[in-house]
């Protein structure tokens, strides 16, 4: 046979595979519809492993059994995304949120943040809620979603990344373990500078105080110059520190607004070794609250340690046509190599191909949690 002839062939045999896919897809309509009647999941596991295992065993060449499983896998695949269209209008009504335009910034609100004035938590409130607001500060992370649960504050500010040193250690997986949801977000530019008492100079400087970040943003001119590098709980802590202590040897890692704010000096402007240093922040509150223009959505969840499972679920955003912006995942605690994942995708709740998207992602794992929509 010539090449011609044989792609030919090819055609016509593709033809019905074709026309049996969607004669397929009919079928897969019906069981989403009789799933939805009886209550039972689109996902079910054991089945579609007794089907692989069924399909394997009917390949005659054994070069064409993994073949086979690969495109059974994917064919099962799309027919539950295709089921979960069918069932997601159902799922989102039970989800509670409330739908606003804007949110309400009343004269009344207030906001909570960690560390004191001159940190860059205080200045990613300040630009997202003005200078005006009332507002108090704490000493943890933590204590910021406690405060909302508690309903002392209506609003908090976290960081959850920088752009140079990644997530902020603990605080994605301190969100999944309390009661709140993200409506907002805030780019803080972060220009570190090395802050000293008056009178200071760089050659009398022994040790650097800052947030662990803060160290971090700034190692390689740090680390160059040799300074002693110890870690507090925040830049504006670490800047009130070597005010307090007027020890000319003690330097801290701050912004020029903390100088500001402690009588300190400037000894080195702009020490951090990416001049786009910004820091992104969560504006949190304890009402799934969801504005009409919001365009991006935080989502958490747990896998099973398995081949290929992080990679259905990531299907899932390329089916409906969404723009995944971030992915991290941290490790389960008592559970050695399994993780929790952390994930940003373009979108909004109301959008169509979001809920499709969600119905199926948390049918498919374990842990699901939405963060926020923002």
């Amino acid at each position: 046979m010539t090449l011609e002839e044989i792609r030919k062939d090819i055609d016509s045999v593709d033809a019905k595979l074709v026309a049996l896919f969607e004669e397929r897809m009919k079928l897969a309509k019906e069981v989403a519809l009789n799933k939805k009647e009886t209550g039972k999941a689109v996902y079910d596991k054991e089945r579609e492993l007794a089907k692989l295992s069924a399909v394997e065993q009917q390949v005659t060449k054994a070069e064409n059994k993994q073949g086979i499983h690969d495109i059974f896998t994917q064919i099962m695949a799309v027919s539950r995304k295709y089921q979960y269209t069918l069932l997601s209008q159902e799922e989102t009504k039970k989800q509670g949120y409330t739908y606003q335009d804007t949110l309400q910034l009343g004269e009344d609100i207030k906001v909570v943040y960690q560390g004191i004035k001159g940190a860059n938590n205080e200045q990613a409130m300040v630009q997202f809620f003005g200078e005006d607001v009332h507002n108090f500060n704490v000493d943890k992370f933590e204590d910021v979603l406690i405060a909302l649960e508690e309903g002392r504050a209506d609003y908090g500010v976290l960081p959850v990344e920088n752009s140079s040193a990644g997530a902020v250690a603990g605080v994605f997986d301190m969100i999944t373990a309390h009661n709140v949801w993200v409506v907002g977000e805030e780019i803080v530019k972060v220009n570190h500078a090395l802050l000293g008492v008056k009178g200071a100079k760089l050659e009398d400087i022994e040790v650097v105080y800052s947030h662990p970040q803060g160290l971090l943003q700034c190692a390689q001119y740090l680390n160059e110059a040799g300074f002693r590098q110890v870690s507090l709980s925040n830049t504006a802590v670490s800047a009130k520190k070597v005010a307090d202590e007027q020890d000319k040897t003690q330097a801290a890692v701050a912004s020029e607004r903390a100088a500001k704010l402690y009588g300190l000096e400037i000894l080195k402007d702009h020490i951090n070794f990416d001049a786009t240093n910004s820091t992104r922040f969560y504006i949190l509150t304890k009402k799934k609250i969801v504005l009409k223009d919001s365009d991006k959505i935080g989502i958490s969840f747990q896998l099973p340690h398995e081949c290929g499972s992080l990679y259905t679920i990531l299907s899932h955003f390329a089916f409906n046509g969404l723009n995944l912006t971030s992915i991290m995942s941290t490790p389960l605690p008592n559970k050695p190599w399994e993780y929790r994942f952390f994930v940003e995708f373009k979108g909004n709740l109301l959008d169509p191909a979001v809920k499709n998207a969600i119905t199926g992602i948390k049918e498919e794992t374990t842990e699901f949690r939405i963060l926020g929509n923002y």
